[in-house]
């Protein structure tokens, strides 16, 4: 017997636990910008699974990369070697320019690599006295849920209730060259930063501000690491955003679209010796690493570079804001944004985003809010003209 989407949320209400609110509906299968609910409805994907789906969903290539592995080997653990994982490291090495690299498998898994590894540079190298290393982020960050992550984060919703959290870390506002230079003193290790916060509400920095950082860094000794699990693979229309202040971090975390959103792949890319202070038995993970990541890893690459997905993510993007800009209304107070990672911010008087991605989900198009007044739109970088037109309508109809 088919389970109807009431019988299916019911089984949610009932036996999930209750840390998510999605919008109510009940997606059963993807295919490139597109889904399709249980009843058969289809909808234009415009979150991508927060910035995983780069690729589109069901990218047919992936899918055979995945299939072939997956009846190969699978798992070996880092026991033993497997013959695809030095295969990605040589993908991402000619990729980025990164001369090491660390697999891991979250997003989140990623980022507490680096405040370990950072951590122990700092002691190792730098000279920094035991137990006494500080960390630079920023407020409204958002670089994953785990216990060491959220004890710096300045959400409440992130962070209430969870204490007591763990020392050595120093918040600044987001974009602030002048609080960041002062708070970095002889124990700062890392800065640890967004190029964009995503969850924030697409908050871009003031221009040339990570120039400034980066000659801050080097000046002062402190590692930095940007945080592209979001922004990076093409998202803001270059492959990397730091790309477009023509920087380089020291440390570069990727993850989400990494996989095409077929697995969970995750990776630490040093540009210098960081990552050098690991040695066997100081740091790992049963997964990362794995055969089936990295193949599935390596065909995600592939066709992000070998279909144009980056560039399209730069014209359609422009296109995308020039619509967005266009749009007429007394509810929308700014748009922003950087390639295919788009924001519209509403007025508080609007009510709050969530009653809009609604009211989009019933044109077909599917959104979601975050800090209440903000909707954003991060399609596939696959998406065509054509399918912007369809959303920029659904908008006009949202906001008419």
């Amino acid at each position: 017997m088919k389970l109807s989407a009431s019988d299916l949320s019911a089984i949610e209400a009932r036996l999930g636990a209750r840390n998510y609110k999605p919008l109510e509906v009940t997606l059963t299968r993807g295919e490139g910008v597109w889904v399709w609910d249980i009843e058969g409805k289809r909808y234009l994907d415009c979150l991508s699974a927060y910035s995983a789906l780069n690729q589109g969903h069901c990218h047919p290539k992936i899918l055979a990369a995945m299939t072939e592995q997956a009846q190969r080997l699978t798992l070996t653990s880092r026991a033993f070697r497997n013959d695809q994982l030095p295969l990605l490291y040589e993908d991402l090495a000619k990729l980025t320019g990164a001369r090491k690299i660390l697999p891991m498998n979250s997003g989140a898994e990623a980022v507490e690599s680096a405040l370990k590894v950072t951590r122990k540079w700092g002691y190792e190298v730098k000279g920094v006295a035991s137990n006494q290393a500080n960390i630079i982020t920023c407020s409204n960050n958002f670089h994953g849920r785990t216990l060491g992550i959220i004890g710096f984060s300045t959400d409440p919703l992130a962070h209430s209730h969870y204490g007591p959290f763990a020392p050595g870390f120093k918040t600044v506002p987001f974009g602030d060259f002048d609080a960041l230079a002062a708070a970095i003193d002889d124990n700062t290790v890392a800065f640890l930063v967004e190029p964009i916060q995503g969850e924030a509400g697409v908050l871009l920095p003031p221009a040339g501000y990570f120039q400034r950082v980066r000659e801050l860094c080097t000046k002062s000794n402190v590692v930095l690491v940007l945080d592209e699990i979001q922004t990076g693979l093409g998202r803001t229309g270059k492959l990397l955003a730091q790309e477009h202040e023509d920087i380089r971090s020291d440390l570069t975390l990727l993850g989400k679209a990494l996989a095409g959103g077929f697995y969970p792949v995750s990776a630490v890319l040093a540009n210098n010796d960081v990552l050098d202070v690991l040695q066997p038995g100081t740091h790992g993970s049963t997964f990362g690493g794995n055969p089936l990541g990295c193949a599935i890893a390596r065909a995600a690459l592939r066709v992000l570079v070998e279909e144009g997905m980056i560039e399209n993510a730069r014209v359609q993007g422009e296109y995308f804001m020039g619509k967005l800009r266009a749009l007429e209304s007394p509810l929308i107070r700014e748009v922003r944004g950087r390639g295919l990672m788009l924001a519209i911010e509403l007025h508080p008087e609007a009510g709050g985003a969530y009653k809009y991605c609604e009211r989009l989900r019933d044109q077909g198009v599917l959104a979601k809010d975050t800090h209440v007044d903000t909707l954003r739109l991060a399609p596939p970088l696959i998406i065509k003209r054509a399918e912007i037109d369809f959303i920029c309508e659904a908008l006009s109809k949202v906001f008419d």
